[in-house]
């Protein structure tokens, strides 16, 4: 089975761009044109009006460095009547390169970029507090907000008289928000607490214990 190719796309946004890496663009994809018009022979923009336009641009750009507000919004006219060819010219070349991107490269215009960034990992999440509850045998946690959690997991556990490890521990999600009630807890008996995050790479690890005495 023939594997179809991927669809090479220019890049655009050029909006947010400084006027160097704007220049840069444009310069670049007028000598790909132009020095390889036998590949890209019928552009839909002439290719020494696309020429004058940036070197319109271009001789705008010191004069709008003064801060002069009729400077930039000339400059910045100029600088949209640039990008408006180089789009034209842009969809040009992705319609004719065959999505071929040796081919493509020669023409001078930038793909776009393909790299999705890869997930991190979370933040360690902690317990901000740990008070009474409501009700006789509540405590009320609350933990810090970690962004692009998912979810929150907290467990707790007895500690035991003589000190030393719990021997077993209870978990649940907190099922909305950063906050939760831990119901039928015994009072007079001290319990810890840690709580994990859920990212898009798991869980990170359990947060340092708080202790509390239920009441």
């Amino acid at each position: 089975m023939t594997t179809k190719a991927k669809k090479i796309r220019a890049r655009f946004g050029l909006g947010k761009l400084s006027d160097g890496d704007v220049q840069h663009l444009l310069d670049g994809s007028f000598k790909g044109l132009t020095d390889n018009a036998a590949i890209f022979p019928k552009p839909p923009v002439e290719l020494s009006a696309y020429q004058s336009a940036i070197a319109a641009y271009d001789a705008a750009i010191p004069a709008a460095l003064d801060g002069s507000k009729t400077a930039i919004a000339h400059k910045n006219k100029l600088r949209d009547a640039a990008v408006r060819m180089y789009v034209q010219l842009a969809h040009y070349v992705e319609a004719n390169c065959n999505d071929d991107m040796t081919t493509f490269l020669l023409s001078g215009f930038q793909p776009a970029a393909s790299i999705k960034t890869p997930p991190e990992p979370l933040a360690q999440p902690a317990i901000d507090s740990v008070v009474p509850g409501p009700l006789t045998g509540q405590l009320k946690i609350k933990v810090t907000s970690v962004p692009k959690a998912k979810s929150y997991h907290i467990h707790w556990a007895a500690l035991p008289n003589g000190g030393g490890q719990p021997a077993s521990w209870t978990e649940e999600p907190i099922s909305t928000g950063t906050s939760m009630i831990i119901s039928n807890l015994t009072p007079g008996i001290t319990y810890t607490f840690q709580v994990r995050a859920l990212g898009r790479l798991g869980y990170t690890n359990w947060s340092d214990p708080v202790s509390r005495m239920a009441t």
